[in-house]
């Protein structure tokens, strides 16, 4: 997370940077509301059976990687959609 504020603060300003990290926590909040909004993620490694994605509002590129668990969701990392 903040790799990816870095690198909004350098591309496209402060402001831009702080909408990123708002949308992200409405993401994270909205999944943890509604974990099984995001797609099944079809691992080759079976300890990541459970994992599920869905993207980032407003800036889609950016894809949050998560658990659904009883009380609601463990974010395992977001990532750029471009990275391996």
């Amino acid at each position: 997370m903040v790799e990816a504020y870095r690198y909004y603060v350098r591309k496209a300003g402060r402001r831009t940077a702080g909408r990123f990290f708002a949308r992200v926590d409405a993401t994270f909040q909205r999944l943890a509301a509604f974990p099984g909004v995001g797609s099944s993620y079809d691992p080759d490694r079976p300890a990541l059976a459970d994992l599920r994605y869905f993207p980032v509002a407003k800036f889609p590129n950016q894809i949050v990687f998560y658990k659904p668990i009883p009380d609601g969701i463990e974010v395992d990392r977001v990532l750029h959609g471009a990275r391996p």
